[in-house]
């Protein structure tokens, strides 16, 4: 799929302020509080207590040594953006370090949160942008590739060895706070690239479906979508209505299913991302269901 120019900007905006987002994080919080929450930076935090190495400059040195091996192994899929990314965020981490920036708390706790939100939110902004920083993710596609382990047990067989390594290095404690971060900064990525919504999907199984679709569109203003399914034990095909709603009209919803059909079968489940006419001013969003 062909990028529009438009399209290349935003991506390298969120890629740029993503990386900047994570940077802050490590320098002011993560870092100065040895929160070491797995990847190249937990891996920098380790070594810098062990023999006194820069963050900043072994990040950068890793994530080059790391990106030329994944091209030689893995091809040349990783793209530009991968590399800018692999310089530009270990750069303004030397650049925190050249000031000496002092950090925002030496409360740990605090540090986990906002630490482990900044990262967050910073490499969610990154995979919005589709690119990535290099890093561990490298290593664990390389891993996955000869051993076979599903990607995301790598991920987490590296992080994990990360953090071990610190709660034996630093403390149990630091080790703890470090495991807090980890969990707060994947929620954060979720959260950016999710969004925060109270959306909510329900499926519909009834015989009344022509009074359920006309109620619901005169008194909620929702249009609905007819699948068809079939009962996995009787064998039975009949369609099956999908409705998204708003958080607050759900229960109108309920009400009006109970009342047309109270037989009817109503599965309801959050909607993360809602694009559509009625849900978003987006203009290219203008089909409704």
């Amino acid at each position: 799929m062909t990028s529009t120019r438009q399209e290349v900007v935003r991506d390298y905006a969120y890629l740029l302020i993503g990386s900047l987002f994570v940077a802050s994080a490590f320098s002011l919080f993560l870092a100065p509080n040895q929160l070491a929450s797995g990847g190249v930076s937990g891996l920098s935090i380790v070594l810098n207590d062990l023999f006194g190495i820069s963050p900043g400059l072994f990040q950068l040195v890793a994530n080059v040594v790391l990106l030329a091996i994944g091209w030689m192994i893995l091809g040349m899929g990783f793209g530009v953006k991968s590399l800018v990314g692999s310089i530009f965020l270990p750069v303004v981490i030397l650049v925190y370090e050249r000031f000496d920036v002092p950090a925002a708390t030496t409360n740990p706790m605090l540090a986990a949160i906002f630490g482990g939100a900044g990262v967050g939110i910073g490499l969610g902004l990154i995979f919005r942008g589709r690119a990535s920083t290099g890093g561990m993710d490298l290593i664990a596609q390389i891993l996955h590739r000869f051993t076979k382990l599903p990607l995301h047990l790598c991920i987490a067989l590296l992080d994990g060895t990360i953090v071990i390594s610190a709660a034996t290095i630093f403390s149990l404690e630091i080790g703890l706070y470090a495991l807090v971060a980890l969990f707060i900064t994947i929620k954060m990525i979720d959260v950016v690239q999710l969004g925060i919504t109270n959306d909510k999907l329900a499926y519909i199984i009834s015989d009344q479906r022509e009074a359920l679709v006309k109620e619901i569109f005169e008194t909620l203003d929702r249009g609905a979508t007819e699948i068809e399914a079939a009962g996995a034990f009787t064998r039975t095909r009949k369609p099956m209505l999908m409705v998204v709603v708003r958080q607050g009209e759900i229960t109108t919803l309920k009400e009006i299913v109970k009342h047309i059909d109270p037989s009817a079968f109503l599965v309801v489940s959050e909607a993360h991302e809602v694009l559509g006419l009625g849900f978003t001013d987006d203009k290219r969003y203008r089909n409704v269901p």
